[in-house]
């Protein structure tokens, strides 16, 4: 069970700069990379038995996280 937040940055590292012009300039990028860290947080909390949340649940944030990170990455990959 991981432990640890999975920041945007460290997820694509070499797209940091992308990273940061899309959340400048884009508020659609913005909402979609506020709403996966919300969900990185709540994670790591339940993982780390700050927050109590059922096991369903905590999968069902996870999917939703893992969704935002590839609707993100194809945001990151075409920024146009």
């Amino acid at each position: 069970m991981s432990l640890s937040h999975h920041p945007l940055v460290d997820e694509f590292p070499e797209h940091k700069d992308t990273i940061h012009q899309l959340k400048l300039n884009n508020p659609h990028f913005r909402r979609l990379t506020h709403e996966y860290e919300g969900l990185d947080k709540s994670i790591v909390r339940a993982e780390q038995g700050i927050e109590t949340m059922n096991d369903d649940y905590l999968s069902e944030i996870k999917k939703e996280r893992l969704h935002l990170k590839d609707i993100i990455y194809q945001m990151i990959k075409n920024p146009t």
